[in-house]
């Protein structure tokens, strides 16, 4: 008769049940209701295996482990309130495991110790009372000091007692590390946990490879379970990647088009933490992957061996699994992630086909360019993206007040110096990177929310705000001071008449973070090159303020326009102790503060100026949920402008409070061109 039919045996079982679910629900009163049944069992089993006559060496060490599971499990919960030292309460049997495997004298057993499970039980009640509540967060921890102390001194006895009778060494099962390792592995990545608590979840996926390991053919059975690992781990690392798009974009990954998001992540970490570093990282980070697609195949067809030569105990398991889902302990992550990345594939190719018919369907693709922006005619107009300046600058951070200032200050001084402004919010495309996505969306007049949808659009022929600029006389510009290498992608699409970037502007200043041009250089030098010259055509420019730009630095002191120069003036500020959304508010500062300081110097009366976000920031600095709303505003002098745009709604000055209008971004590019060329 099977041992786990022994009555100890089956309370044990019980405990292990209990244990489990203590793991998933945490230190809820039930959760905590079934810690205290857990410990009072341990009790009863061990008296219904003496007065029964069932003692065994396995029930003593299946008690043994249903013990160390749950006082880890507690651990883990009181770690979180009272500090991670109560972990070495929880790890101290498994860290003796891991001894075992180098030490061979700690591998005989030890004679039998009623203070050992004594000390045991106390592990449990004092962690209980911990995670309950009950005590204050100093009495509780005293608690836990002397349990921990307890706790040395039983295990400490244990080794004294092995290392002054160690004889000869003790066989050690061969296999049973590697293969608990191997299954360790594949229940970590069939659960794929996002925190401590769904590793006690059970994987019901697992149903798949125990199939596997069920088939009769030994060579089927191993590639079988070597496709599995290889699809297993590639799970993995997308699920790695859903996590990082999902905390700094604000969506999931797109697994067709988004690898391209790679090569300026990596740059963007090297502005954050030097080039080496960040190259070394990247590599890290292939090598992890290469080790991934290695071992989760190894270990999942080690695992279907395992399962193969057992399995009698195999089905029993795999009918807890299918019957997990019902006591909501089960998880389906694997299967489910699987599942999303082939809907995402499958909604991305047919979504290629309907953004092609959106390109298409363009109302002003057939106006002629004498008809295009009648009323800007002999004004030069800038679009301004502010990169990072989302909602969140203006409202209910704790960086708000500072930037809302700036941004009142500024709508006074403009206002002194007969400009006229109006605002409202535009809901962005993306979220904390991928700026060229809001750009596209502005200039297409189209949702532009992916790689693939940008991708699919500068392949195509498409009248954007560059482009009607262009036949309509304008000569159209491209100031992005982040470029580093040439752009013949934009250059194709966009069509514009020059582009300006880090290379060609001359500048000689420090660096500043992620910008290597600052924004007063960016607006001192275009000034230079395209506003100050006389008899030219009226200029159109898409002029990139990259200062706000992740990784987040303290920005340079301004300084007299007259004095800007090649950039040297500029020197590079003090060191800052700023926390991150510290810096990110001051960096919104300087931008918005440069911008209206270079408008009251301006001499042109016809210049005309559509400022706007390109996104949000990223999460750590917005916190959850902020939308992806970004701040508005067309500037003028000429009140003919704001005339004609009177119709919109805007509300004057530069800060828009939170009831103005919010569009869509894609909607900017046809109501601009309604609004100025009629």
């Amino acid at each position: 008769m099977p041992q786990v039919q022994h009555p100890a045996n089956w309370i044990t079982s019980v405990r292990a049940v209990l244990a489990v679910t203590v793991a998933v629900i945490g230190p809820t009163q039930l959760g905590l209701a079934l810690v205290v049944v857990a410990l009072a069992l341990d009790w009863v089993d061990g008296q219904v295996a003496r007065r029964t006559g069932t003692a065994s060496a396995f029930g003593a060490r299946f008690d043994m482990e249903t013990d160390a599971f749950l006082i880890l499990v507690l651990s883990v919960y009181a770690a979180d309130d009272i500090g991670w030292w109560v972990l070495l309460i929880g790890a101290a049997r498994y860290l003796l495991w891991l001894a075992e495997r180098v030490l061979p004298w700690l591998r005989r057993p030890v004679p039998p110790r009623y203070w050992r499970k004594v000390v045991a039980a106390v592990q449990g009640v004092v962690l209980a009372v911990a995670v309950s509540g009950l005590l204050p967060s100093g009495w509780s921890a005293g608690l836990l000091v002397g349990a921990l102390v307890l706790l040395a001194e039983s295990f400490g006895r244990d080794v004294w007692w092995l290392w002054r009778s160690r004889e000869a060494e003790v066989p050690y099962p061969e296999g049973g590390g590697v293969t608990l390792l191997a299954l360790g592995a594949v229940w970590v990545a069939l659960v794929l946990p996002h925190d401590a608590d769904d590793l006690a979840r059970l994987p019901v996926d697992a149903l798949l490879l125990v199939a596997i390991a069920l088939l009769p053919w030994r060579r089927a059975r191993a590639i079988a379970a070597a496709v599995l690992g290889v699809g297993l781990a590639a799970v993995v690392v997308v699920e790695a990647f859903d996590v990082g798009f999902r905390t700094f974009l604000d969506r999931p990954v797109d697994p067709l088009t988004d690898w391209a998001y790679l090569g300026p992540g990596v740059g963007v970490l090297g502005d954050s933490i030097g080039v080496g570093p960040a190259r070394a990282t990247a590599a890290l980070a292939a090598v992890v992957v290469v080790a991934l697609l290695v071992v989760l195949p190894l270990a999942t067809v080690r695992a279907a061996g395992t399962i193969a030569r057992h399995r009698r105990p195999a089905l029993a398991a795999a009918l807890v699994l299918a019957v997990a889902p019902l006591a909501q302990v089960g998880s389906t992550s694997a299967t489910g992630l699987a599942y999303d990345e082939v809907r995402q594939v499958r909604a991305d190719l047919a979504d290629r086909q309907a953004f092609a018919g959106e390109i298409a369907a363009d109302p002003y693709a057939g106006i002629p360019s004498h008809q295009l922006l009648r009323g800007l005619r002999g004004k030069d107009v800038l679009v301004v993206f502010v990169e990072s300046y989302g909602r969140v600058a203006l409202e209910g951070t704790s960086f708000a007040p500072g930037v809302e200032a700036v941004v009142d200050d500024g709508t006074r001084r403009l206002d002194d110096a007969g400009w006229s402004s109006r605002s409202a919010f535009l809901t962005s495309p993306t979220f904390g990177a991928a700026s060229w996505l809001a750009h596209s969306t502005l200039q297409s007049g189209l949702w532009v929310d992916s790689q693939r949808r940008y991708d699919q659009l500068v392949g195509a022929d498409r009248l954007t705000l560059t482009s009607a600029f262009a036949a309509a006389g304008w000569r159209t510009v491209f100031d992005v001071p982040a470029n580093t290498k040439d752009w013949p992608q934009g250059q194709e699409f966009y069509g514009f008449d020059h582009l300006y970037d880090s290379r060609n502007v001359g500048y000689r200043g420090p660096e500043f973070g992620y910008a290597p041009v600052p924004d007063q250089y960016t607006l001192a030098r275009l000034q230079h090159l395209e506003l100050a010259p006389r008899d030219r055509r009226p200029v159109m420019a898409e002029v990139d303020l990259v200062s706000s730009h992740h990784p987040w630095s303290p920005s340079p002191a301004e300084v007299p326009w007259d004095q800007v120069g090649d950039g040297s003036a500029l020197a590079a500020p003090p060191a800052s102790d700023a926390d991150i959304p510290a810096l990110y508010g001051r960096s919104i500062e300087y931008t918005m503060s440069t911008l209206v300081s270079w408008l009251e110097a301006q001499p042109d009366p016809d210049l005309v100026l559509l400022v706007l976000g390109d996104h949000q920031p990223h999460s750590y600095v917005t916190g959850p949920d902020p939308g992806h709303d970004v701040p508005v505003s067309v500037i003028a002098r000429d009140p003919r402008v704001m005339h004609r745009i009177a119709g919109w709604g805007w509300q004057p000055g530069l800060h828009p409070h939170p009831d103005a209008p919010v569009w869509r971004m894609d909607a900017v590019r046809d109501r601009f061109l309604e609004a100025f060329s009629r």
